[in-house]
């Protein structure tokens, strides 16, 4: 008797329980335009403009005394030199297809002994801020980890999280792709 009380329990609990988990939460509205998902979309509103306390510190571009004024930690940003690595939706795990690029990206190390990285980790906009900035670190955190695989020194790795902060709004996840990346950006000396 015992033992059919205890498997009727843990079925009806397992019941109860899987329904949650296979719930998908669309993104959050903002308001302002109809987005057709009985939410409202705002054009103005900036994903990830609202950080929750993660990464306040972060600004747009040229600002100076940033990581985006062109200088960060006191070294050059060289940007579009080397190859962006890109994600699928929801992940942070270097696909084999990607692999190549940061093979490149090692090769420019072994050769540029004195040039350092930056590794930027982006999101799209779907989600919130305090899980886009952690989801952009665990891709940066993956890239730096991939080429320490490939011999370079962590010492010469940096890695930042931008989350959602520079994605386009609005767009549906099948044309986000290109926010979900990790920017290979390349420090030198000045």
């Amino acid at each position: 008797m015992y033992k059919s009380a205890r498997i009727f329990f843990t079925l009806l609990l397992a019941v109860l329980l899987l329904p949650a988990c296979t719930r998908k939460q669309g993104p959050t509205p903002s308001g302002g335009i109809d987005n057709g998902l009985g939410g409202e979309y705002d054009p103005n509103f900036i994903p990830g403009s609202d950080l929750g306390g993660f990464g306040t510190e972060l600004q747009g571009r040229g600002d100076d005394g940033n990581p985006d004024s062109g200088m960060y930690k006191g070294m050059m940003m060289v940007e579009d030199q080397l190859e962006a690595v890109y994600f699928d939706f929801n992940s942070s795990s270097v696909s084999a297809s990607e692999r190549a690029k940061l093979q490149e990206a090692a090769d420019y190390l072994m050769d540029n002994p004195g040039d350092a990285l930056l590794i930027e980790g982006h999101c799209d906009w779907y989600g919130t801020a305090e899980y886009n900035i952690a989801l952009g670190d665990r891709r940066a955190s993956s890239v730096s980890d991939y080429l320490a695989t490939l011999g370079v020194s962590p010492n010469r790795l940096e890695t930042l999280s931008k989350g959602s902060l520079e994605a386009t709004p609005g767009l549906p996840k099948d044309q986000s792709g290109l926010d979900r990346r990790a920017d290979l950006i390349i420090l030198q000396q000045p």
